[in-house]
């Protein structure tokens, strides 16, 4: 072998080692560093648990010693939360809560800067069906009550919600459209202010999702719930009466599920789609989701965007006939 075939043989050595180091590098496997999952709403409510509650479970199927950090981000009924989800790096390390209806109904109602169409959607988690309750201490036993008393009380019955826009809002606004009563909006951060609120007689009636109302249930706050905003009867309360049960022709529900930025890198994306898919179905999840009253109803991506373009519509042809401002 010549000198110059010797040089060329190290050359070509050197470069192979140089090369395997760059690919090992530029196929590291994700996740590198904590992921970020933004929580639009207060610490305490059905958002913030089940978030807490799968977070252990998408860090055991993605592997790599994968962690997950929840970040609080409240106000303006979750629409700083989705706006920065919707802002952050599409590079897998922030994902997010979105709930409906306000991922919804927000951009319908004003210029935001978010909207469904712009995350990777990585599954939804949950169903859970409106509700109003009352504090134990109320005279107040059943809906037809409730409204037999706002009509005679104009603007005297205050209603906590989780913000504008929200199922619960929308769920007083078509409330007072069948009954022809006035009420009283009061926005809060989160189910779980909402729940302080009334647990304190700060408020009159909550409007909290049938889960929420059974997780203040189940901590000792003194509520009476009034009706489910379900086609029927739900299981997380088989003796609770249904609006539509009761004369009124109501039915809205949260979904909450799980997005990142849009434009994720495909490997992973699936990634995250394959973990979520895996934790939402692990057993011991179930278990816990049953332990706060978190309804799981899993649709894997493409049949979340079905139904997020489906809720748009409605929202949408809601918005001509009961639009949701708050004046």
């Amino acid at each position: 072998m010549s000198k110059l075939d010797g040089l060329v043989k190290i050359a070509r050595g050197v470069a192979c080692v140089f090369g395997l180091g760059l690919a090992h590098t530029a196929q590291a496997a994700y996740p590198e560093k904590p992921i970020t999952m933004i929580v639009s709403y207060a610490p305490g409510g059905g958002s913030d648990l089940t978030a807490r509650a799968i977070a252990p479970y998408i860090e055991k199927y993605l592997g790599n010693n994968a962690r997950i950090i929840i970040v609080n981000q409240t106000g303006a009924g979750g629409a700083i939360g989705f706006a920065k989800l919707a802002s952050s790096r599409a590079d897998g390390y922030t994902i997010g809560m979105i709930n409906t209806p306000n991922v919804l109904t927000i951009p319908i109602e004003r210029k935001s800067d978010f909207h469904w169409q712009r995350y990777d959607l990585l599954g939804n988690l949950v169903d859970d069906p409106g509700n109003f309750a009352v504090h134990a201490d109320s005279p107040i036993k059943n809906l037809k009550e409730l409204a037999e008393y706002a009509k005679a009380h104009p603007g005297d019955v205050s209603v906590g919600t989780t913000g504008a826009g929200s199922d619960d809002h929308l769920a007083m606004l078509l409330f007072e459209r069948a009954t022809g009563a006035k009420m009283n909006h009061i926005p809060f951060k989160g189910a779980a202010d909402v729940r302080t609120a009334i647990a304190g007689k700060q408020i009159m009636v909550a409007a909290i999702n049938v889960g929420e109302a059974m997780q203040a249930l189940k901590g000792g706050t003194l509520i009476r719930n009034l009706g489910s905003m379900s086609a029927t009867r739900t299981p997380l309360a088989p003796d609770l009466p249904t609006f539509k049960e009761q004369g009124f022709d109501i039915e809205l529900a949260s979904l909450r599920g799980l997005a990142a930025p849009k434009g994720l890198p495909p490997d992973v994306r699936a990634a995250l789609v394959k973990a979520v898919s895996q934790a939402v179905n692990d057993p011991e999840f179930k278990a816990k989701a049953t332990s706060i009253y978190a309804p799981l109803r899993y649709l894997p991506p493409d049949q979340y965007e079905q139904e997020l373009r489906q809720g748009e519509a409605q929202f949408n042809a809601l918005w001509k006939v009961v639009p949701w401002t708050d004046q």
